[in-house]
């Protein structure tokens, strides 16, 4: 009995294993594909690639602990204005940025985790949009470091390994965007696999037991909003080294609501369904408002209507009754 649990377990953590090295494929095959298919729109990939690193930290907050929240964008602006103003003022190296944009987005990260958290349901929810506004304002009074409503812009980082430089046609910012994203999706997919990723889970599922087990809830939220906080705010870094310009639009509630409806999209409590939501989303209101500049945003309506009744669990919900051997024995999505 032992040795058949024994091997049951060995060969569970073989498929998933196999599921995630398959799904690690995907991502970089799309990315390659993306490359060579669509080389006049990398500018556009690129903010894809951002945005997608935003969806992502907020599926780690409310996909997996259950925190509401529509103020990530604050995060996401902290961290493309920690990138814009290191380089203004002579740190110009790519990675050193997306690392000061890391930082700023986790100290952003514990500041809001530190005040949200103080409170529960709605009210969480009603704090977290408080804190976007706030961040908006601010940052649009500080002119003087910000730009203001002019944005701040007139930095340019160095060439990549002092070779490859960010041109206008995007491609050193695309490749450096998606190798950034696998990076990131790696370490992400070893944290929420981890006992600590366990304990928010059930955290999402039943504080008080969890409380009743011995287990602090504070602290671990609190730790997963500074990690969401970092993915965040290597989004923001990413999209400010990219377009050299960072605006009252990264820190906006507008980009935490569409990047929440992202998430929901593609399906809370999964990192795929992160990244599907986030490119169906953008790609579907690239191509609909090409059409229809200004009807676009009723299609985009629509869609999201059709997903949610067909498929209340998000695109990836749909993925996984599609392809069952593709879910977890115990019936968890990757």
């Amino acid at each position: 009995m032992a040795k058949s649990r024994q091997a049951a377990t060995v060969s569970g953590g073989n498929t998933h294993l196999l599921r995630d090295g398959l799904g690690l494929l995907l991502i970089i095959a799309a990315g390659a594909a993306g490359y060579w298919l669509f080389p006049d729109n990398l500018a556009l990939l690129t903010r894809v690639i951002a945005v997608a690193l935003l969806v992502l930290s907020i599926d780690l907050i409310v996909g997996y602990c259950g925190v509401a929240t529509l103020g990530q964008a604050t995060l996401y602006g902290a961290g493309a204005y920690a990138a814009g103003m290191a380089c203004l003022r002579g740190v110009t190296e790519p990675m050193t940025l997306i690392v000061i944009g890391a930082a700023a987005g986790a100290m952003a990260g514990l500041v809001m985790g530190t005040i949200m958290l103080r409170a529960h349901g709605l009210a969480q929810l009603v704090l977290s949009i408080a804190i976007v506004q706030l961040a908006h304002e601010a940052a649009n009074k500080a002119s003087a470091y910000t730009g203001g409503s002019d944005g701040l812009a007139g930095f340019s980082p160095s060439p990549l390994f002092g070779t490859f430089e960010f041109d206008l046609w995007g491609r050193t910012a695309y490749l450096f965007g998606l190798a950034l994203l696998v990076l990131v999706f790696i370490l992400l997919k070893f944290v929420v696999a981890s006992p600590f990723g366990m304990l928010c889970r059930g955290i999402k599922e039943d504080p008080v037991r969890i409380r009743s087990m011995g287990a602090f809830v504070f602290p671990v939220l609190l730790k997963m909003f500074i990690i969401s906080g970092a993915v965040a705010g290597m989004g923001g870094a990413l999209a400010a080294i990219s377009t050299q310009v960072v605006g009252l639009d990264s820190v906006s509630f507008e980009l935490s609501a569409n990047s929440l409806v992202m998430l929901v999209l593609g399906g809370l409590g999964s990192l795929y369904g992160a990244l599907i939501g986030t490119v169906i989303f953008m790609g579907f209101e690239h191509f609909v408002s090409a059409i229809n500049p200004f009807h676009w945003m009723t299609m985009v309506g629509a869609l999201l209507i059709a997903v949610v009744l067909v498929a209340p669990g998000g695109l990836s919900g749909l993925i996984d009754r599609a392809l069952p051997g593709m879910r977890d024995k115990g019936g968890q999505r990757p």
